[in-house]
């Protein structure tokens, strides 16, 4: 006789609902608040559950940072693939990721998670990390002062939507960093 209480083990949808919730507890409570038993009661599994896919809660939070930024990796390299023009690729695409990510945790709660890169040290070393091995990826297209005033132009406009600072004229910088890291367009 099969148990009616088992159900089909599916632990990519477990981890995947694992790291919504927190994400979403995150965002709510604040991380200091979030509890791995809160996570687990709301993506429906047990705590032992959650530990089979996470050791603890900061192993559960590098799981979702590292969530985030390989959906960056994704969004990115696909825009580089379909860029014609090799230089500064890199940076275009991180202007146009940049740009239409949708900044109010309401609406884009992962995007909101980013802030841990600007409140957690350790977070700022795994971004810092990232980011430059990104960038040494591209080097020999997006070297140079140019493309680095553009890329950090587009971090602060990051920042500025992460405070929920008013962009009036967001088209148009937008349009102004893409110019900027064209070959003509630079010095």
């Amino acid at each position: 006789m099969q148990n009616a209480h088992k159900r089909k083990k599916q632990p990519q949808v477990v981890r995947r609902a694992l790291l919504d919730q927190a994400v979403a507890l995150t965002m709510r409570d604040g991380l200091d608040r979030v509890t791995l038993q809160a996570v687990a009661a709301a993506a429906g599994v047990t705590k032992g559950g959650l530990l089979h896919h996470f050791a603890n809660k900061q192993a559960l939070i590098d799981a979702v940072f590292d969530d985030l930024l390989d959906g960056l990796d994704g969004k990115l390299d696909a825009l580089i693939a379909a860029d014609p023009m090799p230089y500064g690729a890199f940076t275009r695409a991180y202007v146009e990721v940049t740009f239409a990510t949708e900044w109010r945790a309401e609406v884009n709660p992962r995007a909101s998670m980013s802030v841990l890169i600007l409140s957690d040290a350790r977070m700022r070393t795994l971004w810092s990390q990232w980011f430059a091995a990104r960038l040494a990826r591209h080097d020999s297209t997006d070297a140079g002062v140019a493309l680095a005033v553009v890329r950090l132009a587009a971090d602060g406009f990051w920042v500025a939507a992460l405070s929920d600072v008013a962009q009036d004229d967001t088209a148009q910088l937008h349009q102004t960093l893409i110019a900027a890291t064209r070959p003509e367009n630079t010095p």
